[in-house]
């Protein structure tokens, strides 16, 4: 896959000096990782030292100064390569962007430089058990004690808690049962008292573990609160359009690497006299697979620009679009390739096999994507809600 025309100089630079990092690691690197049940502290050390990691983070903290733009392409190039960092979503581009954004001073100092050198890591704990995408039933609740706050409540499928130093936690300050939606965000250090986590046994195989976590009477200083407690609601979509953004590179990633081993595959073997590639039943899949990401990706590039220039509405929609659009794409991309290798695609030898799982992620997380399907049936065609 060419870099895209659209992109500038510096754009096209990062790219290629990341898609060169991820060469040197790929996925075997990223496989043995997973067997031995470690996490992939090597890769995010280096593209640390590089400064990829904070490259969306403002100099003046340490970062490189750039957006969700710059980042995307980090983690769709590592992806590409085989070895996706999923923490990128989750650290820089969710927490990072809402303490860069909203977080007073003392927490900015505290928190963006070690998230942009990559020596401290943050989760991002929104999603529960009865809540599921709907956001308006969080139960998690904060009540004021004196000058603290208390926190309450359940977090489900919550990505890297045993490698954060820290959870920003999504709560309400009205009791759930008012059907008042206030959120509010905390940061939640990892031995504070009261916070607890529990692993998820999963059928995917990822070094990042998802965690059940409980909140029980939590206490947390009045500067754990990140920015305006009347203000959540705005610096919530802050950090969630930034994560369809990733998501969607991360899939885009994802669906390139496959898709590589794929074309390799068709163009060198050969069955009768000449290579399956030949066959427009393998080459016209491949082509269409290969055309739906190149459409993903732009409009991946598009939320980014409107994100970055600070168009929060215009993102909003494009953000939910790309996240879909990437979705679909990477899961018929891993799925064509599987197919074009055949009994190869289910081998070891070929990594395709695990992929059929992971590329399901990007349509369930963060938001399915018949919810995304209803955003845009509201907002952008205006027909009304059934729910």
């Amino acid at each position: 896959m060419s870099n895209p025309v659209i992109e500038n100089e510096e754009h096209r630079a990062l790219r290629d000096a990341v898609a060169a990092l991820g060469k040197r690691y790929g996925r075997a690197y990223f496989a043995q990782v997973v067997a031995e049940g470690k996490h992939t502290d090597k890769l995010w050390a280096e593209a640390a030292e590089l400064g990829y990691l904070g490259v969306n983070l403002p100099e003046e903290y340490g970062g490189g100064g750039g957006g969700i733009a710059e980042l995307s392409i980090v983690l769709e190039e590592l992806g590409a390569a085989g070895c996706p960092l999923l923490m990128l979503v989750v650290s820089p581009a969710i927490c990072g962007t809402v303490i860069a954004r909203f977080g007073t001073e003392e927490q900015k100092r505290t928190w963006l430089p070690g998230l942009a050198d990559g020596s401290r890591k943050m989760a991002f704990g929104i999603t529960e058990p009865d809540a599921g995408s709907n956001s308006h039933r969080i139960t998690t609740t904060a009540r004021r004690d004196g000058d603290d706050w208390v926190l309450n409540g359940r977090k489900v499928f919550i990505s890297g808690v045993d490698i954060a130093d820290a959870t920003l936690i999504v709560g309400r300050t009205e009791d759930s049962r008012t059907g008042r939606l206030k959120p509010c965000l905390f940061i939640v250090e990892r031995d504070t008292p009261g916070f607890g986590r529990t692993p998820i046994s999963m059928e995917l195989a990822a070094p990042e573990k998802q965690f059940e976590l409980t909140l029980d009477d939590v206490r947390l200083p009045a500067g754990a609160l990140v920015g305006d407690e009347d203000a959540g609601l705005l610096q919530l979509f802050a950090g969630l359009n930034p994560e369809r953004i990733m998501t969607a590179a991360f899939a885009l990633g994802m669906g390139r690497y496959a898709m590589d081993r794929a074309v390799d595959y068709a163009r060198t073997r050969q069955v009768w006299k000449d290579p399956i590639g030949a066959h427009q039943a393998v080459a016209h899949p491949l082509a269409q697979a290969h055309i739906e990401l190149e459409l993903a990706r732009l409009m991946m590039q598009k939320a980014a620009h409107l994100y970055d220039a600070g168009d929060d509405m215009g993102a909003g929609e494009a953000a939910n679009m790309a996240k879909y659009a990437a979705a679909e794409a990477a899961v018929h991309a891993v799925d064509q390739a599987v197919h074009t290798l055949g009994g190869n695609g289910l081998t070891q030898e070929y990594g395709l096999a695990s992929m059929i799982t992971a590329a399901r992620v990007a349509r369930i997380a963060p938001v399915s994507r018949e919810m995304i399907l209803n955003f845009v049936s509201h907002q952008s065609l205006g027909l009304p809600k059934s729910y």
